[in-house]
């Protein structure tokens, strides 16, 4: 019997400083995210990181915390509901940090008899820090508790055109009554060094700013190369709706301590569109992320703008995540059903 497991990245339980450091140790200890020897990531995130960020992180919670919940959850459930609404396979829901957690999610599948998920990490691009530590936790979990259950994962969708119409179609519908200079793809942010330890030929990518041949250049890395994916995504879009590329630019944003992460940034590239490009209207759309979480709606609709408008713009819009979107919700239910029919 067939079954299917939605995974997103996760939030803190509630706004308290206690719940957001519970999820913050879960989420910056793990090896995919912070990738370096366990006793140096534990002295940077339990001596260093835990004593100072949950405070500031519970504050930007607060800012944007729902009367139901948090934002990602609230939205992820109406996600699962209406994905269920469209499929005989039971649907579950899971995240990958805090709660309800991928075990939960595989027990909620397995009390139903379900012997072979489908598990769907809601990530368009491919990254060691969200559909990798998705996959590998899962298979762990897996072999531990779940023996003679199979799991296929879904790959990253970035280039499907059933999602890029999608994702295409919610932009052009938030921004069709909206007067704007220029639109600015802002992906999330990962070190410079993810980008070579996903490259399976070790020797094609080169995620140094301002290099892209490697990204232009056909290559089995790009399977697992979320640079690449990221701009692909953005020519994916700007051909699907007959975007002038001289008004799109593609940014990279949350960098985390002082080692090099994809640029260029956002921060700056908002900053600079302003100030330097004269911009006046800037648009800010982020399909890095399926949901609206803390980086969309505190980040960019919040920090973002006040940038932006501080270094001279005037008006600033922030697409909102596919979130729920019923474009969205048909794709996924196509790919559910295709999967129970095989």
């Amino acid at each position: 019997m067939k079954g299917v497991l939605l995974v997103n990245l996760g939030s803190p339980d509630s706004t308290d400083p206690k719940d957001v450091k519970k999820y913050l140790d879960q989420f910056l200890m793990d090896e995919r995210v912070i990738d370096v020897p366990y006793w140096l990531r534990a002295f940077i995130v339990r001596g260093i990181i835990l004593n100072t960020r949950p405070k500031k992180s519970a504050e930007a919670y607060q800012k944007i915390w729902w009367k139901e919940g948090s934002p990602l959850i609230v939205l992820s459930e109406r996600l699962q509901e209406k994905v269920q609404a469209k499929t005989e396979l039971p649907v579950a829901l899971a995240m990958r940090y805090g709660n309800p957690s991928l075990k939960s999610g595989l027990q909620e599948l397995h009390d139903k008899g379900i012997t072979e998920v489908m598990l769907v990490p809601l990530y368009p691009q491919f990254a060691m820090a969200t559909t990798e530590t998705i996959v590998v936790l899962s298979e762990e979990l897996r072999k531990e508790f779940f023996p003679n259950m199979k799991i296929t994962d879904v790959p990253a969708f970035y280039n499907k055109p059933e999602y890029i119409k999608a994702l295409s179609n919610s932009i052009k519908d938030y921004l069709a009554d909206k007067d704007y200079d220029h639109i600015l793809f802002s992906y999330h942010g990962v070190p410079e060094r993810h980008i070579r330890k996903s490259d399976v030929t070790k020797s094609h990518c080169n995620p140094e700013a301002g290099n892209l041949a490697c990204c232009n250049t056909p290559s089995k890395a790009h399977e697992f190369c979320y640079r690449h994916q990221c701009y692909q995504t953005t020519k994916n879009v700007i051909k699907e709706l007959g975007l002038d590329e001289n008004k799109v630019s593609t940014s990279f944003q949350s960098r985390l301590g002082v080692d090099p992460w994809l640029q260029p940034y956002t921060d700056r590239t908002i900053v600079n569109k302003a100030e330097k490009d004269g911009i006046k209207k800037l648009a800010l759309v982020t399909p890095a992320f399926v949901s609206d979480c803390l980086e969309t709606l505190e980040e960019i609709a919040m920090e973002g703008k006040h940038e932006f408008l501080e270094a001279g713009g005037k008006e600033f819009y922030t697409v909102p995540c596919i979130n729920d979107n019923d474009e969205w919700v048909d794709v996924l239910a196509k790919w559910i059903n295709e999967f129970n029919a095989n």
